[in-house]
């Protein structure tokens, strides 16, 4: 088991505690026979599918949806979020981003939707029966989501969706999508079913860390009124609100890569022979893993800072989640890189975990947000605070 002596900071309460180390014994029971099948990796579609029905199984995805509709706490906890999220991490991406990705696609629906459409949706995400996609992302409109362009129109008793969204994880194995689109009203948040007329995934898209990615097309694809979450209008709204959440949870899978790596590299460090010492004897070694205790610590104090202040003071966290997505994802990269380094030649091999780990980290610093606009959203808040007097803390 990895060092959890985190967890005796005063952010958590002891079902924290209990939590990470149930998901962790878990992850290391069952997760090899997963990820580490022949093919698991070249069959990402497969091994994804197999993920969530595992996690949904174990009742790990319990916490992605309220307990109102099969979840364990009422509000999302973003603490028990962020725990899994980074002990799944250490054990493997795709097992990360199959639970996260759960969450994501469903958060709108638990934050806003109404009683019908969460009782239609929530309790299949919470068992895996049902896979879930966030669609916000296009061809010009990434960071940027506003200059969003896919379009919904009424149409008699629902809407007619028309454009395309790119960047979709889950995006061909999904059974459902929570899309945002531009309605008469304004951006507006609407559940798609992968099986509606119209709906179809024109791209896969092929990345350096496989996962379900892809490019989706609306062709006048047609929705009833009851699949709107929440409000027309509304969906930008819910888009940050969630985001506000999941943002945090991404520095939370960082600060899991960048805990293997630098277990990893410490293993690697006091057993590789070398000068007539080990490599852990060398001061420029002692020097490279200081500096990856030091980011991965302070990683630590961002993320669960963030978790904890949206849990415990109920308040808006776009600064905090911000704060904790960037610098835990750019010092992830930087201690994975280290990792590397110090592996050597055997770190660049294919089917090491630090090579796994530096190509599964660049993702991370550009999904819900790039690290350029996470310091944009940092600066408009410092400034906001001090404009109205606020102390920053």
């Amino acid at each position: 088991m990895a060092d959890q002596s985190f967890l005796d900071w005063p952010f958590f309460e002891a079902h924290h505690k209990t939590l990470a180390r149930a998901v962790d014994d878990w992850a290391a029971a069952m997760l090899p026979g997963i990820v580490d099948a022949p093919g698991a990796h070249e069959d990402v579609d497969a091994t994804c599918r197999a993920l969530v029905a595992e996690l949904g199984d174990g009742g790990w995805l319990t916490y992605c949806v309220p307990a109102s509709h099969g979840g364990v706490h009422e509000d999302l906890d973003v603490r028990s979020l962020a725990i899994i999220r980074e002990t799944l991490a250490r054990h493997s991406g795709l097992a990360d981003f199959s639970f996260a990705m759960q969450g994501l696609g469903a958060g709108a629906l638990s934050l806003f939707g109404g009683d019908d459409i969460k009782k239609k949706y929530l309790p299949a995400v919470a068992t895996g029966e049902k896979i879930a996609a966030f669609a916000l992302s296009e061809e010009d409109a990434g960071s940027d989501a506003a200059a969003m362009t896919t379009s919904m129109q009424h149409d008699g008793g629902g809407y007619v969706i028309n454009g395309e969204k790119t960047w979709i994880s889950n995006g061909g194995i999904a059974d459902f999508y929570t899309l945002f689109a531009r309605s008469p009203a304004g951006v507006t948040a609407v559940v798609v079913d992968a099986d509606t007329p119209g709906f179809s995934v024109v791209e896969r898209i092929h990345v350096i860390a496989p996962h379900p990615l892809g490019r989706l097309r609306f062709d006048q694809c047609r929705v009833p009124v009851s699949h709107i979450i929440g409000e027309e209008g509304a969906g930008f709204k819910a888009a940050l609100a969630t985001l506000d959440i999941f943002r945090t949870t991404v520095g939370a899978a960082a600060l899991g890569f960048a805990r293997r790596a630098l277990d990893d590299a410490t293993a690697r460090a006091v057993t590789r022979k070398m000068f007539g010492a080990t490599l852990s004897d060398l001061p420029l070694a002692q020097g490279a893993l200081a500096e990856m205790a030091l980011d991965v610590d302070a990683a630590a104090l961002l993320v669960y800072r963030s978790a904890w202040t949206k849990d415990v003071q109920k308040t808006r966290v776009t600064r905090e989640a911000a704060m904790a997505k960037l610098f835990a994802t750019d010092q992830a990269q930087q201690v994975i890189d280290k990792a590397v380094q110090l592996f050597g030649g055997l770190g660049v091999k294919k089917g090491v975990k630090v090579e796994e780990l530096y190509r599964e980290i660049r993702a991370l610093r550009i999904y819900e947000g790039a690290s350029e606009v996470q310091k944009i959203v940092i600066a408009r808040q410092h400034l906001q605070n001090f404009s109205s007097g606020k102390t920053n803390p």
